[in-house]
């Protein structure tokens, strides 16, 4: 199980990045419409401080200290830092998640979220959250940009 967890972290990380670089306009990526509360840009700082944090710091003991607030207050934040960003998170989940053991996994995981659940249980549940938030990005940039 845990080389394909880190596989389709990579993975769909990559398809965040190529959706971020698939913009036309820097403008559209910070953009929001009708009845849209996030940026595609407020959504990569979302969804790379939620990953550095609860896969960085709670499995890989990278010590990164997280700011939600933050997340999702900045703008403009160039596009290249934020590709920059993902790339960084690709080799954060990748050294945490490419060799961890059952054991860990079937531990309790050390933040409750959704009460207490495993290790396992949760990467499956950040997945998630890291598609679904994927999915408003490309449809933000289909939305905004033709």
């Amino acid at each position: 199980m845990e080389n394909y967890l880190a596989e389709l972290y990579e993975r769909d990380l990559l398809k965040l990045r190529d959706e971020i670089k698939n913009f036309k306009d820097d403008y559209n990526i910070w953009r929001k419409t009708d009845g849209i509360s996030n940026s595609a840009g407020t959504l990569v700082l979302h969804l790379t401080g939620n990953l550095n944090f609860c896969i960085g710091t709670k499995i890989g003991n990278t010590g990164y200290v997280r700011n939600r607030e933050r997340e999702f207050s900045v703008t403009d934040v160039p596009r290249q830092e934020l590709i920059t960003g993902i790339d960084n998170l690709i080799e954060v989940v990748k050294t945490s998640l490419t060799n961890i053991s059952q054991q860990k996994l079937d531990e309790t995981y050390p933040l409750e979220v959704n009460g207490q659940k495993s290790t396992a249980y949760y990467l499956v549940y950040f997945h998630g959250h890291l598609n679904y938030h994927l999915g408003q990005v490309n449809y933000l940039r289909r939305m905004l940009e033709g």
